[in-house]
């Protein structure tokens, strides 16, 4: 996000323009303008997407023909008054950001862009926004009081303080009429009531997940799509609900990722529900290495010791001669070949511990009359 510095001036001028510093990839609704070397064409301008906070985004018209670039601090049209947004795209990419978002509205339809944001505008927009913690505690607590079943995440101003977004998330339906009103007249602005899922609400509070890393859902992820244990069979998971879930209690996002790459690999591979017959015994699939292609087979359903490991190729013989009625002499054991036993290595055979010791030259020189008188005596010595 932004870096921000309130700068209020001499008394009597103006307030100046507070220090905001636009780092981009810093925010999860940044757009990559990959045709940002190319001149736009005349007209290409006059729709801007706009981002606020965490996960709304909008299209608005350029109605004065203002020229914007990325990162750009700019008061929009809101219903009522105006919002403080930084621009996220602008240029040619517009008409992709529309087809993506399955977006087609008509000139008519979109909202202004007033102007790039004043000095006052900006010191409106940080004053609004620090009221936005103080808010969300103090409509917790009511909501307590007055025992409704939900549970405020975030609260949202709009740039001018005149409109403030209450999210919340609910398993049941609330009536939070009598809510607005309090909320109303306690903070003295439009209330606006709107509810998130678990993954949403998790994805503004952010965190950090089981891989060490900072949640998905809170850097990269703002659409977010069903995840059921399906994902996790295709990938050969254990179904463990307290590995598979993440911080939210839902299944975790990253199910979804690699799951292509475990359907492609898949799409030629046999049956595993099909036992496989030969004449010394019958044999149960317990498990499979996707990638590697390798099923593994025990004679025993219920355990799965001594298992057997059979190529994807060699199972699909063995079943289509047990379709035919006939049993194999034996499973083919594949050879160690496909898995060759690890090697262990000493990364430090032909180096040495003391390789970046620096030289020690004065016990070198010191010792130099002893070495040559030792010397000399072993001369002596020899016949």
């Amino acid at each position: 996000m932004a870096d921000t510095e309130d700068n209020q001036g001499l008394p009597g001028e103006e307030p100046r323009m507070p220090d905001i510093t636009y780092k981009p990839g810093y925010n999860k609704l940044d757009s990559f303008n990959w045709l940002k070397d190319i001149s736009e064409p005349p007209g290409e301008n006059d729709i801007i997407e706009v981002r606020f906070k965490n996960t709304r985004k909008g299209f608005f018209k350029n109605v004065n023909g203002i020229r914007f670039e990325i990162g750009d601090v700019v008061a929009v049209e809101a219903s009522p008054g105006h919002d403080i947004g930084r621009v996220s795209m602008v240029g040619p990419l517009i008409d992709e950001q529309l087809k993506k978002f399955k977006a087609h509205p008509s000139p008519e339809d979109l909202k202004k862009v007033y102007r790039k944001a004043k000095a006052v505008d900006i010191q409106k927009w940080e004053e609004a926004k620090k009221l936005e913690t103080p808010t969300m505690l103090r409509s917790r607590k009511i909501s307590e009081e007055l025992r409704l079943n939900m549970k405020i995440g975030d609260v949202e101003y709009q740039g001018d303080k005149t409109k403030a977004i209450f999210y919340y998330i609910a398993t049941e339906r609330v009536d939070f009429r009598q809510l607005i009103k309090v909320l109303a007249d306690e903070f003295r602005v439009r209330i606006e009531m709107r509810q998130i899922g678990a993954r949403q609400e998790a994805g503004r509070i952010g965190g950090i997940s089981s891989c060490g890393r900072e949640l998905c859902c809170a850097t990269h992820i703002t659409n977010f799509i069903s995840i059921t244990t399906t994902h996790a069979k295709y990938q050969e998971l254990s179904l463990n609900p307290q590995k598979l879930a993440g911080q939210c209690s839902k299944l975790k996002c990253c199910l979804n990722f690699e799951l292509d790459c475990y359907v492609d690999a898949q799409r030629g591979f046999p049956p595993k529900d099909i036992p496989l017959e030969a004449l010394d015994s019958t044999a149960w699939f317990h498990k499979m290495e996707i990638h590697k292609g390798i099923y593994w087979y025990s004679t025993d359903p219920h355990s799965s010791a001594n298992l057997i490991p059979l190529t994807v190729q060699r199972v699909k013989e063995i079943q289509a001669l047990n379709r035919k009625g006939t049993k194999v002499d034996r499973l083919q054991v594949i050879d160690d070949s496909w898995n060759p036993a690890p090697v262990s290595q000493d990364l430090l055979k032909n180096n040495s511990l003391t390789r970046f010791d620096p030289p020690d030259t004065k016990s070198r020189n010191k010792n130099t009359p002893n070495k040559r008188k030792n010397r000399r005596f072993n001369d002596k010595r020899k016949p």
